[in-house]
């Protein structure tokens, strides 16, 4: 039996899935044509399977519905009843499946989490701040530290809802787009190093380091590179945040190896001399990843085409590796 409920009426989903929905919209192409061959034609549908869903809506309401007067199906009081409801389900659900989901920058409110590994929180989120005023005046952005290891599972937790930084790819469940490939560089205190840029293989291996670390080893984030090389380095200090780092370098007799980016913004700030890194130190690429059910969803959409752009405009000189 087809029951009509009212917006704050619970569902019932097992009697739903039991009734075929499509012979409400048998009916109503009755109700319209009024005549079998005609309702048809226009479900595209052969004259007995139309017959048979009369037959079966008349089973379930226990009412002839239609009857047959001349060459027309005249309805009856009880077709008529459940006309204009049944027309306004089918109107409800036509409309929810041409509904597009839309988004405004300029008037929408929205606050985005993006998580950033290594140097891309300080590179990005200036850029984008500076873009959103201009452009999206009332999205905000919540900028949070996401290191490879927690990565994936802040975005299946929804904490972020985009990451950038120097990730791999998480699976089916994760979507990837790498942005740029990442170098590095050195920088120190020409007053206070014993040695001149650019510095060569033996000081490099010989003079105290100052790293970037967000876990326990002190290598941090070059810990993978270091051991592809099959090299140490002379680990003084390390810290995770690279402000730390370039203060540290800037006040001791130390070596910083930091993205090309942050040397070239940063290290002049710092008073700091910058040389080429003199080992063929890989890191991974920076890459944006965001969960796959938001692939689609405009506001996410828009959101990665921002990053995309400010990332890819920046025009910071960067050194490739040294042998």
């Amino acid at each position: 039996m087809i029951v009509m409920m009212n917006d704050r009426a619970s569902i019932d989903h097992f009697n739903l899935w039991s009734f075929d929905l499509n012979l409400l919209i048998a009916f109503d192409a009755l109700m319209r044509d009024r005549n079998v061959t005609k309702a048809a034609t226009r479900l595209r549908l052969q004259q007995p399977a139309m017959s048979h869903n009369l037959a079966t809506l008349r089973f379930l309401v226990q009412d002839e519905l239609f009857v047959r007067v001349g060459h027309d199906m005249v309805p009856t009081p009880r077709a008529h009843a459940l006309a204009a409801p049944i027309r306004q389900v089918l109107s409800q659900a036509q409309g929810v499946l041409a509904l597009k989901e839309t988004f405004d920058p300029l008037t929408d409110e929205r606050t985005f989490r993006v998580g950033f590994s290594s140097e891309l929180e300080v590179v990005l989120m200036p850029q984008l701040s500076a873009r959103l005023r201009e452009t999206a005046p009332a999205i905000k952005v919540l900028g949070r530290p996401a290191i490879p290891e927690k990565v994936f599972r802040m975005l299946d937790e929804g904490d972020i809802d985009l990451a950038v930084g120097g990730y791999e790819d998480g699976g089916q469940r994760h979507r990837r787009q790498l942005l740029f490939d990442r170098f590095l560089l050195c920088c120190f205190n020409a007053e206070l190093v014993d040695a001149s840029a650019p510095i060569d293989r033996a000081n490099y291996l010989r003079l105290p380091h100052a790293l970037v670390s967000h876990g326990e080893g002190i290598e941090g984030c070059l810990d993978r590179a270091l051991r592809r090389l099959d090299v140490e380095l002379n680990v003084a200090m390390a810290a995770p945040e690279f402000l730390t780092v370039l203060t540290a370098v800037r006040k001791a007799p130390l070596l910083a190896t930091l993205p090309s980016r942050i040397v070239n913004e940063y290290a002049p700030l710092f008073g700091l001399a910058t040389s080429p890194v003199p080992l063929n130190l890989e890191i991974r690429p920076i890459s944006m990843l965001w969960p796959a059910q938001s692939d689609r969803e405009p506001a996410a959409v828009w959101l990665r085409d921002q990053v995309r752009d400010l990332l890819r405009s920046t025009t910071t000189v960067q050194f490739g590796p040294k042998g």
